[in-house]
């Protein structure tokens, strides 16, 4: 047992080595699951136990468990090659140390949560384990999706889950023909295009210069607030070294985060670092403090509420936006606001300070319309079945709006 875990630490200390040097040399940002994935995978485990066992016992018929066991290593596949939280790239020897602490902390919860511990036992029953999802058994599911989509090739969700799973298994030269597959057939899905430039970018040395930038303004057309372009063109923008640029995209991300998050923490540190590197003199304030000093223009006040025919639809963890957009003018939303579905009703204020881009200030617009939509998916683009309303045009200014959320998205 002594040499097993002396073996075990030798090679946690050769993965952080090769962790570490990345990091210390160059910007990258990736973001954690790995709890999530050990429960998730854990959870899949047990599925497929009791499946087999309804097999054994007669409980389902051959060519039903086939289709059963096929669905679930779908499922499986798409919890624990879910896409990371995008979160803009930047380097730091603060997440190497975080790496080098959490590494080995994770792995050894991992290993207990989801591992053999007793397979160092030499008492231990070799078969108690027989059920365990390795890496291996993982690498056969996504081989199978690739088979299957050999025989559907049309299938674009298919192909974006087997880009994400080669992406998730570091094999990113697949992932980019996967994904391209999957863009032929679903070429205004602006989370694909993004995963897409992300992958592409991991295969020509983490270089976001040319095709993949191409591939996040797109991404960025089709849906202005998608947050991982945003977290991108962000990260190719200071690459290029226009830090105002940078820090203009990133600043676009703040309100559609959790505003006490620590996305919206690591998002305002960068934000600030691009506009002091851009030799911006506000440098520092991208999230107002309590002493700050209120904008000039007083912005919009009012209230968000449901009708009661849409109460029984909610959540208290949906996600609630609220948004102004000009009432003649550029699609993009001024300022936006995100709360939860427990808050509701919501007092809500949009003011200057929330603009989303450069020029884009609700001040510059005479008349807006205030919207609110729930959103099960937590995704800024409206998904069918989120539920929404909209006041009529409004003054910049206005006091006392009252916006009901009383439609269905179609």
């Amino acid at each position: 047992m002594i040499l097993f875990w002396a073996i075990g630490a030798a090679l946690a200390a050769a993965a952080l080595l090769l962790l570490l040097r990345p990091l210390l040399a160059r910007r990258e940002g990736e973001g954690g699951g790995v709890t999530r994935r050990a429960a998730n995978i854990a959870i899949h485990r047990d599925q497929m136990r009791e499946l087999d066992a309804d097999l054994a016992a007669g409980k389902v018929a051959p060519a039903e468990h086939q289709r059963a066991r096929a669905e679930l290593e779908s499922r499986l596949l798409e919890d624990v090659d879910a896409p990371e939280r995008a979160v803009p790239r930047r380097s730091g020897r603060g997440a190497a140390l975080l790496v080098g602490i959490a590494v080995p902390v994770c792995a050894l919860a991992l290993y207990f949560f989801i591992g053999s511990p007793r397979a160092v036992d030499p008492r231990a029953d070799p078969s108690a384990d027989a059920h365990a999802i390795s890496a291996g058994q993982i690498e056969a599911m996504v081989q199978r999706l690739a088979t299957r989509l050999r025989e559907n090739p049309e299938d674009a969700e298919g192909w974006k889950m087997l880009g994400r799973s080669y992406a998730a298994l570091g094999r990113f030269a697949e992932a980019v023909d996967a994904y391209a597959k999957a863009a032929v057939r679903a070429p205004r899905d602006a989370q694909l295009l993004a995963d897409f430039a992300d992958a592409l970018a991991m295969t020509r040395g983490q270089s976001l210069q040319g095709e993949p930038e191409k591939l996040i303004l797109r991404a960025l057309e089709i849906d202005p607030q998608n947050l991982k372009a945003l977290a991108l063109g962000g990260t190719v923008a200071f690459e290029r070294k226009d830090y105002a640029a940078a820090g203009g995209y990133w600043q676009r991300m703040l309100p559609l985060v959790p505003p006490d998050s620590e996305d919206a923490r690591a998002i305002r540190d960068n934000v600030a670092e691009a506009r002091t590197r851009a030799g911006d003199p506000s440098a520092g304030a991208a999230a107002p403090s309590a002493g700050a000093s209120a904008p000039s223009h007083p912005g919009i006040r009012g209230t968000v509420r449901v009708s009661e025919k849409l109460r029984d639809k909610l959540s208290p963890g949906d996600t609630v936006f609220v948004y102004a957009r000009a009432a003649e003018g550029p699609p993009m939303p001024l300022a936006v606001l995100r709360r939860t579905a427990g808050d509701l009703p919501i007092a809500f204020a949009l003011d200057d300070s929330m603009a989303m881009a450069p020029g884009m200030a609700l001040s510059a617009h005479p008349r807006v319309v205030i919207t609110a939509r729930v959103s099960r998916s937590a995704t800024a683009k409206p998904q069918p079945g989120d539920l929404q309303g909209a006041s009529k045009p409004v003054a910049n200014d206005a006091q006392g709006v009252v916006v009901v959320i009383d439609a269905v998205v179609p």
